[in-house]
């Protein structure tokens, strides 16, 4: 269970970014919603000590549970479903056991990736079979479904893009890669253009319209455009060098109260008005690093199921912390997504921190280079 390690593989360089991150998350935090600051960094805190315990827990032992995850982590999606409490615009996604809340569709990345990472190990010589293609496919459907009807199409998408990394890491065929894409690439194509019809089912009312705010910004500057809007103003109004911490000025657009959800789906906004251009680019430098560096534990995992956590891991990081970057500055539509280590939320920050302990730990059981 518990496996003795030498100190000088573990990668130090990797906790200091995570932590690094998670410090100006705090700061954002304490800025944007003061009342939820200290509740962040209780977080941040119990993270740190699971991501330390995790890192020296060996992960092959863990991963012989993997079936035991995946009905774990369908039964608290279940949960949500029939016993879940609703939040803002009636999404039902948070579940309340003994005044604990947490959202499970956070939880579910990090169970997904560890299931898969075991099942795709066991059956790798298999991968590129159509029975085990076609299995995997069915395995993570179920519990993207679940989230998908929440509803929250953006935790969907990020668990699509999850499981193609897993895939791509598990050795997939590049002859798989090709077709799928000759698929996918006119199915997209021809669903936007479905979605955006008036009458369409496909998605709810706020999916389709924040679609429409980003291609007609303008007729939506007074609804659903109006989050982002606001977030690129505050971005520019930082310019070089910020206008300071908590700073007074009343031209503040975060001051003015003008950013919605500004602690989480917005805190980058909060970042490059008081940080300037200097902070936003250390944001984006440091969630760049942490992935980069699963990335490059996973290309030195011992087996197949440590690169798949690493690589899955990366991948969910560096994605995320893309899409929510891209909206709060307007070069994507507004998905609800949080910044990983940094936007306020205990179940995102506690899941991330279990999967930066795995590649921990991973690492620790990295083969040796000459």
């Amino acid at each position: 269970m518990f496996t003795r390690f030498r100190l000088r593989d573990f990668d130090f360089k990797l906790v200091f970014m995570v932590l690094a991150l998670s410090m100006i998350g705090i700061m954002a935090i304490g800025s944007a919603e003061p009342s939820l600051q200290t509740r962040q960094l209780a977080g941040v805190v119990a993270g740190a000590v699971l991501m330390l315990v995790i890192s020296f827990f060996n992960y092959t032992w863990i991963l012989k549970l993997n079936w035991l995850m995946y009905a774990v982590n369908l039964a608290l999606l279940l949960a949500v479903k029939y016993l879940g409490s609703e939040g803002r615009l009636g999404a039902q996604r948070w579940l309340e056991i003994g005044g604990l809340r947490f959202q499970p569709s956070e939880t579910a990345k990090i169970l997904l990736i560890l299931f898969f990472a075991q099942f795709i190990m066991k059956y790798r010589k298999k991968l590129n079979t159509v029975m085990i293609i076609g299995s995997c496919i069915l395995l993570v459907a179920l519990p993207l479904y679940l989230v998908y009807k929440q509803p929250d199409l953006s935790t969907s998408i990020v668990l699509i893009v999850i499981f193609c990394v897993i895939m791509f890491a598990g050795g997939i065929s590049w002859k798989v890669v090709a077709g799928v894409l000759v698929v996918i690439i006119p199915t997209v194509a021809l669903l936007t253009s479905l979605v955006l019809q008036p009458d369409s089912k496909l998605l709810t009312y706020s999916q389709r319209n924040r679609i429409l705010a980003f291609l007609k910004p303008d007729e939506y500057r007074d609804a659903e455009a109006y989050q982002q809007l606001n977030s690129v103003t505050a971005i520019a109004s930082g310019q070089l060098d910020g206008k300071g911490y908590k700073n007074n000025e009343i031209t503040s657009v975060k001051n003015g109260n003008f950013i919605s959800e500004a602690q989480t789906d917005f805190i980058f906004s909060v970042i490059g008005e008081e940080f300037g251009f200097k902070g936003s680019v250390a944001v984006i430098l440091l969630i760049f690093g942490i992935a980069l560096e699963c990335i490059s534990v996973a290309r030195r995992a011992k087996d197949l199921a440590g690169t798949i956590i690493a690589a899955g891991v990366g991948g969910w990081i560096a994605f995320q912390g893309f899409i929510n970057i891209g909206v709060t500055t307007f070069i994507l539509p507004n998905t609800g997504l949080t910044l990983p280590f940094v936007s306020y939320g205990l179940t995102s920050v506690m899941s991330l921190f279990m999967g930066i302990g795995f590649v921990l730990n991973i690492r620790l059981q990295a083969k040796k280079t000459k």
